[in-house]
């Protein structure tokens, strides 16, 4: 006579099978940060080498401001998609694929615009940095978009081969660059790599992007969008403030120090950058088949992403000078002063992107947009009041203490939304 079997042995593959689903998708982006991450250290280490502190501190200008004008994309084109088209059916998400990627193409093209007009306004090495930007930014946001779609339809691997393509490109180019010798050079060697990817992305998910849908996307999801526009650009708006700041208050040379010194936790900085790609889609998921878990999901990402910034920083204090300054030359002895609080800074950060991705799954855009402008404010009040009193090192510190305070408003939010979500559950299944 056959044994029965129970719900519970049932429900147990199950769950092991959705416990392998979620770590496969994870490891992926792990996989591609870890690609993202090598490139962006390549980039950097190369261009302090060759160029020298003050040059570094310039092209440092033009990659804080990128990272604002990718904030801008992520918040009309890319983040709406990861919130709802994580998980959908094929055909909804290559139709959100080609007008979320067009948004971001447009994007591109208008902010590229202005960069080289200001650019060419500007003059000087500057100037000439910020117009190669502009020319190069449509293909970095286009890249920047197949990321999120790939990651919005869990094929994780599919951005990981994306990244290392632009890797593979990034170094003939950079060669050349280093030939030509100019911050400008680098920046366009960085960029038409990028471009390169973003070109093969095409190929990969078999959709072109639909820049006339630009309009309709964004409006569909104003809701989503507006704020989480207004946050990501207080984000990396805050990290252009201070590097524009610091650079007036004590020299274009102190952000090519802070730049050299984050690079050192480069694999972290990159993590943080890109992780929405993978813990958003990965939260709301969690949100859709077991919200009672989503708290605990976010403490152990949030967490983890601390632990792991700490041990690394922890690691650089062992690397002997003689080790540390064939990586960033000149760079190097100024950096390698500031990597206890820079390290603090991640690990701040690390544990608040947790928070993050719980708020951004459950579409709590208005206490997300609060935690980030609390956030931003502290960061940009930090930095730039530790350089008045302080210089270089005072303003590393003073951003330490910022994203530590700023995890904490990120976390209380968590909290407040969890429970109301939760209170809302019961209210609806009371009334059905």
């Amino acid at each position: 006579m056959t044994p029965m079997t129970t719900e519970g042995e049932r429900t147990r593959p199950r769950a092991a099978s959705a416990r392998r689903a979620v770590v496969g998708r994870l490891s992926w982006g792990l996989a591609d940060q870890a690609a993202s991450s090598v490139s962006n250290f390549v980039v950097g280490v190369y261009v302090a080498r060759s160029l020298g502190v003050t040059a570094f501190g310039v092209f440092s200008l033009a990659w804080v401001t990128y990272g604002v004008v990718l904030n801008v994309s992520r918040g009309v084109a890319t983040d709406p998609l990861m919130v709802r088209f994580s998980g959908v059916p094929k055909a909804s998400w290559r139709g959100a694929v080609a007008r979320s990627s067009g948004a971001a193409l447009g994007v591109g093209a208008a902010l590229g615009a202005a960069s080289v007009a200001v650019g060419l306004a500007v003059g000087g090495p500057v100037g000439t940095a910020f117009a190669c930007l502009g020319a190069v930014l449509p293909g970095l946001l286009l890249q920047d978009a197949w990321r999120f779609a790939f990651f919005a339809a869990g094929a994780g691997r599919k951005a990981f081969v994306n990244d290392v393509v632009w890797g593979v490109a990034l170094v003939p180019a950079l060669v050349v660059a280093a030939r030509v010798g100019s911050v400008s050079a680098f920046v366009l060697a960085w960029g038409g790599s990028a471009a390169v990817a973003a070109a093969y992305g095409c190929v990969q998910s078999g959709i072109r992007p639909r820049p006339s849908g630009a309009r309709t996307w964004v409006r569909e999801h104003r809701d989503l969008g507006y704020r989480y526009l207004v946050e990501n650009v207080s984000n990396s708006g805050a990290s252009q403030l201070r590097a524009y700041g610091l650079g007036a208050i004590v020299g274009v040379g102190a952000v090519g120090v802070i730049r050299g010194a984050e690079l050192l936790l480069g694999p972290f900085l990159a993590l943080l950058m890109g992780l929405s790609l993978v813990t958003v889609a990965e939260a709301a998921r969690v949100l859709r088949r077991a919200p009672h878990r989503l708290g605990a999901f976010c403490l152990l990402l949030g967490g983890g992403q601390a632990v792991a910034a700490l041990l690394w920083g922890g690691a650089l204090l062992l690397v002997p000078d003689r080790l540390g300054e064939p990586v960033l030359g000149g760079v190097w002895g100024a950096a390698a002063a500031l990597v206890v609080p820079v390290t603090l800074g991640v690990a701040g950060a690390g544990l608040g992107t947790g928070a993050a991705a719980g708020l951004r799954a459950l579409g709590a855009a208005r206490r997300s947009l609060r935690s980030q402008l609390f956030a931003s404010a502290c960061y940009v009040a930090g930095g730039l009041g530790g350089a008045v009193l302080a210089g270089t090192a005072g303003s590393a510190w003073g951003v330490a203490a910022a994203t530590v305070c700023g995890s904490a408003v990120w976390w209380l939010h968590l909290r407040s939304a969890l429970r109301e979500h939760h209170q809302k559950t019961i209210r609806e299944v009371r009334t059905s």
